[in-house]
Parts: structure tokens; sequence; C-alpha cells
């Protein structure tokens, strides 16, 4: 009504300017008013600290719900004037709300598969590491593929081999991967199934670990995983399902309401079939951005012409490539060598004629590109391919996942190319508590340059590599804020030059995670009109010491409007 009174007062100050586009403005916002006041909302949640993300609005203390979306946000008596005869008052108890939490990078599926899969991420010793696989597989039938793992490994000195484990494993078929995704090991039954002997020819991409006889060690890195991965009996349609449900309640219990599936592989056998039955059947309760292969491009921009790039549930519409390997596996394309392996400077996954070739392919096709590239060589030649392409007539927003070690002059060229780094701040506390016997003490001080990205004025996205990863943003916050290693070596930060803001973090993990998926307008800020998406926390990130971040606890999840996910601390509403 404010605005209606502003322009009722022009019309009596100004009666010889009176328009009929003035007073047809009159009319429509009376109109406007009259139609908001008879507007009840579904939801109204009260006596809440709502921090928004809106620069425009930033705080709040109430918010109405329509629908699935946000009808109006502001002072608790502003919005109670929505509230009808059926509507349901939440008390937030002054609890913190902020938006819903975007994850724009897991592997989603893979994921789901892994929470009922053996854990190794803990095992001190290789011994130890096969004795945990021993163990679970007297847990499922003979014959069953045991994969996933997570191993970490980096304090054993050595790598597992087949033969730690092979007398323990006869009568199941093992691959398990390192944490870092980038290299697994298989057992002798495993690498029989997929026909692989001594004989077996290296891999473009990857690399085949052998013994001075030739004879494989069972460990494979990279491209050279899929010659295992490839002949993995695909899951049935009922253990798919399984996986994605575990997933998504997985997923709201840590507070993400929407995540960005960057699974590649050519063939993701069953992967978009999972995503569209729970879709299709009314499940979902994590919105998911879903990227497939990028040297798919044309058959993705085929489908994509016939069938439209999805909705707010399921979005399909971007591609990924896989340009070089990890860190901990070596196999990161580095400008200098490994400190530790002085011949050795990393590899890439494909030739750069064809990363240059697939980008400009999927520009033209209005297809949004994104590449993993975590070496500085690798994002170097990245961004070279990404500046070669002319998009400012189009609206393409490049993204490079991880951005781990970026030289120092390309920095700026993430601004001014208007590429998103898509990056993983757990992976900083983990790394840190090895990274410098790899590369060196001055080359750490290049990794995760969350400030420097920020400064720069990158749009700067963060998520977690889920299953590489826990999928917490609030742990994700809390390496990016503090940059405590998880050994507790580091009270003050490793390289805490890069640390950054809680608010910056909140951001990363919300508004520019929208923007990174051209969802901006419906997502990543809670303001009227966008999906009411929003996670209610324990304690009030802003303001809280930043190490106890860590500590802060997901109480609700609301995935467009309705509650997806309640916390036994926090009495349903």
């Amino acid at each position: 009504m404010i605005v209606f009174e502003y322009l009722f007062k022009k019309l009596q100050m100004n009666p010889l300017r009176r328009s009929s586009k003035l007073i047809g403005a009159v009319l429509i916002t009376l109109m406007l008013s009259c139609s908001q006041q008879s507007q009840q909302a579904d939801l109204i949640v009260t006596n809440a600290n709502i921090w928004t993300g809106n620069e425009n609005q930033p705080s709040a203390k109430a918010m109405a719900i329509s629908g699935d979306s946000i009808l109006a946000i502001g002072a608790e008596d502003e919005i109670m004037a929505f509230k009808g005869p059926n509507t349901v008052v939440m008390n937030a108890d002054a609890k913190l709300i902020v938006p819903g939490f975007i994850d724009t990078h897991v592997h989603f599926l893979e994921g789901g598969f892994n929470l009922t899969s053996v854990k190794l991420r803990d095992a001190p010793s290789p011994e130890v590491f096969s004795q945990m696989i021993y163990e679970f597989s007297q847990t499922v039938p003979e014959g069953t593929w045991i994969l996933g793992g997570e191993w970490d490994g980096k304090s054993w000195g050595v790598l597992p081999s087949a033969g730690l484990i092979d007398s323990l494993t006869s009568k199941h078929p093992v691959f398990v991967t390192r944490l870092d995704g980038h290299i697994g090991v298989a057992n002798s039954l495993a690498l029989s199934l997929a026909g692989i002997d001594s004989d077996v020819e290296n891999v473009p991409g990857g690399v085949i670990d052998r013994y001075s006889d030739n004879s494989l060690t069972g460990v494979l890195r990279d491209n050279a995983m899929n010659l295992i991965t490839d002949k993995i009996p695909t899951p049935s349609d009922e253990q798919f399902d399984k996986a994605m449900d575990n997933a998504m309640s997985y997923m709201v219990s840590n507070g993400v309401t929407s995540v960005h599936n960057v699974w590649y592989p050519t063939d993701s056998k069953g992967h978009p079939e999972a995503f569209l039955r729970a879709k299709e059947n009314n499940r979902m309760k994590v919105r998911i951005y879903d990227h497939r292969a990028l040297s798919d491009w044309q058959q993705q921009a085929d489908m994509l012409k016939a069938e439209g790039n999805g909705d707010s549930w399921l979005k399909t519409d971007g591609l990924k490539g896989v340009f070089d390997g990890a860190l901990g596996s070596h196999t990161a394309f580095f400008m200098e060598p490994y400190t530790d392996a002085p011949d050795d400077s990393g590899l890439l996954m494909f030739p750069e004629e064809d990363l240059n070739s697939w980008v400009k392919g999927a520009t033209d096709a209005n297809l949004n590109v994104t590449i993993h590239a975590i070496g500085d060589r690798a994002i170097n030649i990245t961004l070279n391919a990404f500046e070669k392409i002319q998009t400012r007539e189009k609206d393409i927003r490049f993204r490079i996942e991880h951005a781990q070690h970026i030289d120092a002059a390309d920095i700026p060229r993430f601004a001014s190319l208007q590429v998103i780094p898509s990056m993983q701040p757990y992976h900083a506390i983990d790394d840190g508590r090895w990274a410098e016997e790899v590369i060196g003490s001055e080359r750490i001080n290049e990794m995760y340059a969350f400030k420097s990205l920020f400064d720069a004025g990158a749009q700067v996205a963060f998520g977690s590599d889920w299953p590489v990863a826990p999928a917490s943003p609030i742990w994700g916050i809390y390496a990016a804020v503090t940059r405590r290693t998880l050994d507790e070596k580091n009270p003050d930060g490793w390289v805490p030059q890069e640390k950054i803001s809680v608010e910056q973090a909140l951001t990363a993990y919300t508004k520019n995670g929208a923007f990174a998926s051209f969802e901006e307008g419906i997502k990543g800020t809670l303001e009227p009109g966008k999906l009411a998406d929003f996670v209610i926390l324990s304690e009030n990130l802003l303001e809280i010491d930043p190490v106890m971040i860590k500590d802060v606890k997901i109480l609700q999840t609301f995935v467009g409007g309705k509650n997806v996910y309640s916390n036994s601390a926090f009495n349903d509403y």
C-alpha cells in the first residue's frame, strides 16, 4: 500500500501532469496490493533469524510460503498478514535459517551405492584394510562385487595390492577405490573376470601398475580403471532406486537441497533412468542438475532438442570432461614435476585438441561445459580453451571443477573470462596434511585459493565431491573459514592467507551454486517468488567462534516448502 499512497499523492500534487500511464500504474499497483492481501500462506515461519543471501534484503524475521515458493519475507507483523484459517505457523525458536545448500559437485548414485558398501577410509594399515574387506565379504552372497571403499592409505607408505587381499576374498571380485576416485585396486578374481592379465596394453590417460617382472599389482589409475569398471555388472532398477533414495536421504540430512551430479562416463549405466523414475514417481527430495560426458555433446544436444532441458527438479543441459587426474594419485597435470617424483608431472586424460573441439561443439549447441582440472597446467590449458570460444553473445557459463592448483597469473582470468571455479573446501583440510611432501613448500601456497579468487571477482561455487568427501556444507564452511587440517596440526589454518568469511562461504554454497546451474532466478537466495528451499541450523554460523562451526547441526530441511528432514533435537512443526 505504500507505493499506492505515493502514486496517489503524485496525482494530487501534479494534476496537470496526470497521464493514462500514471493512472494505469496506480490501478495495477492497487490490484496487485489487493491480490496480495487476499493471498494466504500454507506455511508461515516466525521468530526466525533469516540470512536471505539477497543483498537488497539481507535479513528477515519471518517468511510466508505458498505451495512450493516464498510468498513474502520480512518483519513478523507484515508476514502474519498472510495467515489464513488453514495456515500452519511454525516458530523457529530464533534459530538461523539459510537458503538450502547447493552442492555443486557430487557423484550422486555412486555415493548412494557406497552408503551400503565397505567403508575403508579409516583403515590405519594395509593389513587392517584387507581384514575390513574380508569382514564385509562375509555379509554378502558369494560372487557379489565389492566396490567403493574410499580408502586413504597416505600414511601406509605403500599401495595395497591384489596379493594383499586375494587369500581373503577368493569368492568375491573386489575393486575398491581410493578416496580421490582416481586410483583403485582389484583382486585377482576381478582382474580375471575383466579379462585382464600381464599382457594387457597400457591405456592412454591411465596407468597400470606392474612389478619388475611385468606382472600386475592390481592397482589401476584414472583411465586404466575403466578396464575393470566397464566389466562390472549393471545394477538392477531396484538397486538403483534404493541407491537413489539413500543418497537423497543422506543429502537432506546435511541440509543439501540441490546437487550438481557430475557422473561423467560415456556409458552411464542406468543413472539417467534412475533420476527419471524418481521424478516420475514423485520420490524426489533433492533437485538435480545432471551432467553427461563432454565427449557425447552431440548426442546430448540432439536429446535436449527433442526433450528440452528439464525443470526445477531435474535439469539436464550440463556436460563434464575430466581433463587430468588427482594430486594423491600423482595424475594431476602440473607445469613442474612432483617434488617426490622428479620425472613425473602428471597426465592428461585426453588430448588438448579434443578439449578444444568438444568445448566448441558443446558451446555452439548451447550446452554448458564443466571441466575437471586440478593441476596448474591442466587449469591453464582449460582456460585457454574457454578463451578461444566467443561467448559474449551467449550466456554460457564455463566451469572448472576442483581448480585446486592455480598458477598466480591465471587467477584473474577466472573473473575476466567469467569462468566459475567449482571447488570443494573439505579437500583443503584433508590434502593439507600431506600435500607439501608431494609438491613442495612453494606450490602449496597456490592450493585452494578461495580468498584470491573472491578478491579477483570470480563467482566461486562450493561442493563436496561426495562420496570422495562428506557431503556436509557445514564441514565445507568450517574448512573454508578456518583451514584447520583434519589432523589438527594447523590450528591457525593451513595456507591461512586463503581463509574466507562465513558469509562468503555461505554465498558459495547457495547463491553462487544457483548461478552455476543457470538457476539464480528460482533458488539460491530467500526472496519472494523463489523456491522455498531452506535449512534451519542449531547455531548462528555468523556469530559463533569459527572453530565451532563443524559442530553445528542441521535441525530441519525444507524443499519446495515441504519438510523433508527433521533432527530429533528439533520438534516437527
